[in-house]
């Protein structure tokens, strides 16, 4: 309480989060306005089927907790997501993007803006081919298939994502944490109390022990939340020696720091990246032939697609999903933490690694150390992303037809989690700056 009481008595941090928590408060509610032209009841009728079915329809609810996706913000920052991932994939392959992000901030405000470029185009080719699928499956969600109806709805949807990219970005500057981080942890908490609502009305009218089963599942999250707390705060400490230093007539003591690589170095950004670039297949497939008299080719395509990517216990999910958490998880660290760079600034201040020479052989050990313990940190988000959904999808004992958010509550609380710490360290940071005890001690 003591630590509470000290936040609200400083200004500046109690206006950040109170302006963070408005904007969230703007991010739920429109998140469930729906957008002008769709029917209420045929929305309606689509998210209970989504609750039931599972797919592509309860991933964007699990990652956006919109409920159904043609609300203002129904896709959430997700297009924002692959768009960051182009842009970081397309800095290694082309000069120019390579230049700006050895600009500093003057760069960095470039590839920012192409990224919004991006995301606005993804948005609209995202929209289109879920509204394809949607229309598919659901022929009275739009009165009288109205073409227009349609285009009005991608279109409020097209400008609520493009909105969504301006209130993480006030979060960011104004608020507390990253904007595109605490949107997320919004969008995935809120469908929590779905998760538990499901638990308790399966195993209530299986067994007639529902209550039990969830706080079973509550206390398995609790020593979950413990784990990953554990893991995330893990380090291999490279120690760093600087010997001592004559300048002019003033002589300087040697002293020894050490470079902190933390065991899971890339947080929940892989885990991110890989639930975003799992529903490209999908919104690709919405774009293939279709017959409604029989099965064409471009059904076959979107069935296996929906079976073998949407579901928590198929091998074809677990695969995928588990080799694009590893991939991204190294991607992220080669890009973020540079063993060549590292060792360059180390050579020219003087410093070098225990034991190591400086230049070539730091820059290997660096990668060596690198390459060890990301390894482990990547298999532990694999195994937390896939493990529990599958567990939970096994004790409930559910058809496989009737999925819904729990292919992807390991991921929620991956990420709920990992924003949840970094906000306690920023807040923990302002607190000590004034002289207050923070939340981490």
């Amino acid at each position: 309480m003591s630590t509470l009481l000290n936040v609200l008595r400083t200004p500046e941090l109690r206006n950040k989060i109170l302006f963070t928590i408005g904007m969230l408060v703007l991010y739920r509610l429109g998140a469930q306005i729906p957008a002008p032209g769709v029917s209420l009841d045929a929305l309606g009728t689509l998210r209970d089927s989504t609750d039931e079915q599972g797919g592509v329809l309860a991933y964007l609810t699990a990652f956006t907790g919109s409920g159904g996706f043609l609300t203002f913000f129904g896709l959430g920052i997700l297009p924002y997501i692959t768009a960051s991932i182009v842009i970081q994939i397309l800095t290694v392959a082309v000069p120019k993007l390579e230049e700006w992000q050895s600009q500093g901030a003057v760069g960095q405000r470039k590839i920012t803006q192409w990224t919004r470029y991006i995301t606005v185009a993804l948005t609209v080719v995202q929209v289109s081919g879920l509204i394809l699928l949607v229309n598919r499956q659901q022929r009275e969600l739009f009165p009288d298939n109205n073409v227009g109806y349609m285009v009005l709805a991608a279109l409020c949807v097209t400008v609520g994502t493009a909105v969504l990219m301006w209130m993480g970005e006030m979060i960011t500057q104004k608020g507390i944490g990253n904007g595109m981080s605490v949107l997320i942890f919004a969008s995935v908490v809120s469908t929590l109390p779905l998760l538990g609502r499901q638990i308790f009305s399966v195993k209530g009218g299986t067994d007639g022990n529902g209550a039990i089963w969830l706080a079973l599942t509550a206390a398995a999250l609790v020593m979950l939340v413990v784990g990953i707390v554990f893991i995330e705060q893990g380090q291999r400490r490279i120690g760093i020696n600087f010997p001592k230093r004559v300048v002019g007539r003033k002589e300087f003591a040697g002293n020894r720091t050490y470079i902190p690589l933390k065991v899971n170095q890339a947080g929940v950004i892989p885990v991110i990246f890989a639930s975003s670039l799992l529903q490209l297949p999908t919104l690709v497939s919405n774009l293939l032939p279709t017959n409604a008299a029989q099965d064409s080719w471009g059904d076959t395509v979107r069935n296996f697609i929906e079976d073998r990517l949407f579901r928590p216990t198929d091998p074809g999910y677990i695969l995928v999903f588990g080799l694009l958490i590893v991939g991204f998880a190294y991607f992220y660290n080669a890009i973020s933490f540079d063993p060549g760079r590292r060792a360059d600034e180390l050579r020219k201040s003087g410093g070098f690694v225990t034991g190591i020479r400086p230049g070539q052989p730091t820059e290997r050990y660096l990668a060596k150390i690198l390459n060890r313990i990301t390894l482990p940190g990547s298999l532990f988000l694999a195994v937390i992303s896939i493990v529990p959904s599958a567990l939970l999808f096994i004790l409930l004992g559910r058809d496989e037809s009737s999925l819904s958010l729990l292919g992807f509550s390991g991921v929620s609380i991956l990420i709920a989690v990992g924003v949840s710490l970094e906000l306690m360290k920023q807040i923990n940071s302002q607190l000590m700056a004034r002289n207050y005890d923070g939340f981490l001690r």
